[in-house]
């Protein structure tokens, strides 16, 4: 085939060694891409994965043919259909060869009307040599109806006015498969400045353009993913804000009672979960002159766990107004989580404080008991009996009664306030918030004691939402 540029720019043919060196380069990061693309394993749910793999995909597919690119710069020039048919005939690519043949040139001459295809751009076209290269008036019977005027234009505008081609079209072969080829091509001209010829390179881009279009699905998926996580957190952060009592500092329950209640409490978000989860904590006046004090805790995150802890948290309130004792009260709950539209389960402790009597009334759904410190020293509560909210339907709930003093401190949290980890068990958490006793009993108020709390675990790697609640008590 003659050259492909004008005859006054002689092709200098680069150092056979360093090309060798760059293929071998080349050979070798592919492999290393390559085995990142195994090690990524992707599951249907993992958007960020796919995305990945994708990537890798593209990276191996960019790597085949700068490989390829570097061969043909090593070989030099092609034939021309004279020497060509002087060299020995390798026998036809087929199967997996056949695939990876991604680049063909072709050369049109205006003046005889020969047409000259290299032997890979018969490949590229599914057409067999004995057909015969295409002429360019019907190379476009190949092409989608959709695509032939591109090609026409940027033929008219090659032979025309001279300018280059660079354009990309899909053919149908004749085995009926579809490819997406890149066409770049230059006029040729002759000695008088008119065109004579045109030649072109026709890339195979199909599994280039495949591989950037599942980058291009995969990432966006993950934006919409990130977006609608982001859009669930808020959403559920200002439930949980508008569900969850806003204190700031201590609160004195009933307010006109000499030995009223000093209450305290704080959430502490998952140091690894980027969703609010279900827990709660609450502190209620009661019409009786009682005190009602709970923590909780739902399974799940975001939007799904909030509502059903504001579900829960409603319910609790409006039975503890109406003057349901802490038992029944936890098999009303249980019930109402048994029937929801959104099956979950959920720990629990309900306390109602008389303090008229200094008695603490409680019951407790699968839930840590609450820790009671008095002059120094701490414990937990035995617990009544009570399993988790809707783990089984038509359960009975304990309650435990215990006499409090003056000065006493109690502090109720959920399970997710402890870290779990090889350095710290449930077990370890607990004897942790014991050993606070000592602090408890100097500290001026509820508020302080929550510090204290959130200066021991606020900083653990948990890997739960927790609440924490201190209720003191008053002279």
């Amino acid at each position: 085939m003659p050259s492909h540029l004008y005859a006054d720019r002689p092709a200098q043919p680069p150092e056979p060694g360093s090309v060798d060196a760059l293929i071998s380069q080349t050979r070798q990061l592919r492999g290393e891409v390559d085995a990142v693309r195994r090690d990524t394993v992707v599951d249907d749910d993992d958007a960020q994965g796919r995305w990945q793999r994708a990537l890798c995909d593209l990276a191996v597919h960019h790597l085949d043919d700068l490989r390829a690119h570097l061969g043909q710069l090593k070989e030099g020039l092609p034939p021309t259909a004279a020497e060509s048919a002087a060299l020995p005939q390798a026998a036809p690519e087929t199967g997996a060869e056949a695939q990876q043949t991604r680049v063909g040139s072709a050369e049109w001459n205006l003046l005889t009307d020969e047409v000259s295809w290299s032997d890979e751009l018969f490949q590229i076209f599914g057409r067999s040599p004995e057909a015969g290269a295409l002429p360019l008036d019907e190379l476009g019977s190949t092409l989608f109806a959709e695509d032939q005027p591109l090609l026409t234009a940027m033929v008219t505008a090659c032979l025309v006015d001279g300018k280059p081609i660079d354009g990309e079209f899909r053919i149908v072969r004749a085995d009926g498969r579809v490819r997406t080829l890149h066409m770049r091509g230059e006029p040729v001209l002759d000695s008088d400045g008119c065109t004579a010829s045109m030649w072109a390179v026709l890339r195979d881009v199909s599994e280039l353009r495949r591989s950037q279009r599942a980058v291009r699905e995969s990432r966006d998926s993950l934006q919409r993913r990130q977006e609608i996580a982001q859009t669930e957190r808020r959403l559920a952060v200002e439930l949980q804000e508008a569900v969850l009592p806003p204190w700031r500092g201590s609160l004195r329950f009933p307010h006109d009672n000499t030995r009223a209640l000093d209450v305290a409490a704080h959430y502490l978000p998952s140091a690894t979960s980027a969703l609010i989860g279900g827990d709660w904590y609450d502190a209620l006046e009661l019409p009786d002159g009682s005190s009602m004090l709970t923590v909780g805790d739902l399974t799940g995150h975001g939007v799904t766990a909030t509502s059903g802890m504001a579900m829960m948290l409603g319910a609790l309130r409006g039975m503890a107004m109406a003057g349901i004792e802490p038992g029944p009260l936890m098999g009303w709950l249980n019930q109402l989580l048994e029937t929801s539209v959104q099956p979950a389960l959920g720990s629990a402790v309900c306390c109602r404080y008389d303090p008229a009597r200094r008695v603490l009334s409680w019951a407790q759904a699968g839930h840590p008991a609450p820790l009671l410190f008095r002059r120094g020293q701490g414990r937990s509560l035995l617990p009544p009996e009570g399993v988790l909210l809707g783990a089984t339907s038509g359960a009975t709930y304990g309650q435990a009664e215990e006499r409090l003093e003056v000065g006493d401190v109690l502090v109720l949290h959920t399970d997710g306030l402890t870290p779990r980890s090889i350095e710290f068990s449930k077990a370890d958490g607990t004897e942790r918030l014991l050993a606070l006793a000592p602090h408890f009993s100097a500290a001026r108020s509820a508020q302080d004691c929550v510090r204290l709390v959130i200066g021991e675990f606020g900083e653990g790697e948990r890997e739960d939402d927790a609440c924490v609640l201190v209720a003191r008590i008053g002279s």
